[in-house]
């Protein structure tokens, strides 16, 4: 595989999708010479099959909001990849949807899912509206309006949807019914769901769960103690709420919460009042956090900031793509912290990238960190599937166990001369090597 042959094929192929082109270069890099090893890998074009979507589905949603005005959305769904299990990946409803994003998000999901260990494909979907000031009864005639147009093509061993930025409890809720209703059967083909019909414990919470167990792994593997370390955060939702959680519970201090207006800085760290009212804040359609300094006088406010300026251990981006750059990373550097994790997905920039592996700093990719959430979901799938609800504990403990299996395939494929482990390069190997193995033993479908 010739990596820069590859990718001007690609760029001529796809101009101007720069996310999705980005996401596909980080990972050819990282595992060509671990491909260039695999000559059946050659022979079958794995390289060159496994970066295309096996087919994306784009549809008008026309929908009446509450003056009785027909509007009219664009809605996509990317099936990426099933070599391993159905298609598997959330619905994302905001304004910056685009193909180039659906790409970039079904193609790190397809690993992903492959480092869960469960059997699950890579996909992704959503629209370019926006929940954000909706009436329950705009949100809801758009999700039938969307499921219409969608419910054809998923099924629960075909294509299996999930939450995403714009799309909780309410909005699965909505579209589930349409499809049970359309569909007439009552199965598991979206997860996120309440638990009255089908819903797992912890759900909301496992991204940001998962993420620092990964985190508490990285540092237990040399030596470090999660205890007493300073966290910044980005973002206010579900998986800001479930990291800042898991984080506290742990001893560690979150020192930081951030939206588009700007981020809080709160050197006493959140405690559960100050988390309660993180997502007090989100859930009233309030998409800014200047009120929490208003609320709490040991925070402050800068308005149109990231927090990554704040002197940390540890950074954890939870809200969305490309939202560390290279300057917050040397930033962070110069600060003296010991680990940065993407909770969000591929949430720093290359140039960031190569400054923290060159800084010998921890680096956690999102396809590793952010698993929990996919896993999570996969266990919501087993739960349906054999009709029954484990407990909160339950489904913690299996969480947690295959968030260190995510861990210790990203040092067995990742640790370099030297000792460093380059997760960023395991985690692509290894997800990679599996559904590569799966391509060629099924033949050229």
């Amino acid at each position: 595989m010739n990596v820069a042959n590859l990718m001007m094929n690609l760029e001529q192929r796809h101009p101007g999708e720069v996310e999705y082109l980005q996401a596909v270069k980080e990972v050819l890099i990282s595992i060509e010479e671990v491909y260039n090893l695999h000559p059946e890998f050659e022979a079958n074009k794995i390289a060159e099959r496994i970066v295309e979507p096996d087919r994306i589905f784009t549809f008008k949603v026309a929908w009446v909001d509450d003056k009785g005005e027909i509007q009219v959305n664009i809605g996509y769904r990317v099936q990426f990849n099933n070599a391993i299990g159905p298609y598997k990946g959330g619905l994302r409803f905001h304004a910056s949807v685009t193909v180039s994003t659906l790409k970039f998000l079904g193609f790190e999901q397809t690993f992903k899912n492959a480092l869960t260990t469960l059997p699950l494909g890579g996909g992704k979907g959503g629209s370019d509206f926006n929940p954000r000031g909706k009436s329950d009864g705009e949100i809801m005639r758009f999700c039938q309006a969307f499921m219409l147009e969608l419910w054809q093509y998923i099924g629960p061993q075909t294509d299996v949807p999930a939450g995403d930025i714009g799309v909780g409890a309410r909005e699965i809720g909505y579209l589930y019914g349409m499809y049970r209703k359309l569909a007439r059967e009552n199965t598991g083909v979206l997860t996120g769901k309440s638990m009255g019909f089908g819903g797992s414990l912890i759900r909301p919470e496992a991204t940001g769960f998962g993420a620092v167990y990964f985190v508490k792994r990285m540092l237990e593997n040399q030596g470090i103690s999660m205890e007493g370390k300073t966290i910044s955060v980005s973002g206010f939702g579900n998986v800001a709420w479930g990291a800042a959680l898991k984080a506290v519970e742990f001893g560690a201090k979150v020192v930081t919460i951030s939206g588009p207006d700007g981020f809080i800085y709160d050197p006493e760290g959140l405690d559960a009042e100050k988390i309660e009212y993180m997502l007090d804040l989100r859930a009233s359609n309030n998409d800014v956090v200047e009120p929490f300094a208003e609320r709490f006088p040991s925070a402050t406010f800068t308005k149109g900031a990231k927090p990554w300026s704040v002197k940390v251990d540890i950074a954890m981006p939870c809200a969305i793509q490309n939202e560390l750059n290279g300057d917050d990373a040397k930033m962070l550097i110069d600060n003296g912290a010991i680990c940065i994790a993407e909770v969000s997905n591929m949430g720093c920039t290359p140039e960031a990238i190569d400054a923290l592996i060159e800084a010998r700093v921890m680096y956690g990719p999102g396809k590793a960190v952010n698993a929990g959430g996919v896993a999570t979901s996969g266990l919501e799938m087993t739960q349906n599937a054999m009709k029954l609800n484990w407990t909160a504990e339950e489904v913690d403990a299996k969480l947690h166990q295959i968030m260190m299996s995510i861990h210790d395939a990203c040092v067995e494929y990742g640790t370099e001369a030297g000792g460093y482990i380059n997760y960023m390069k395991g985690a692509n190997i290894a997800g990679f090597i599996k559904v590569a193995k799966s391509m060629v033993e099924q033949g050229v479908v």
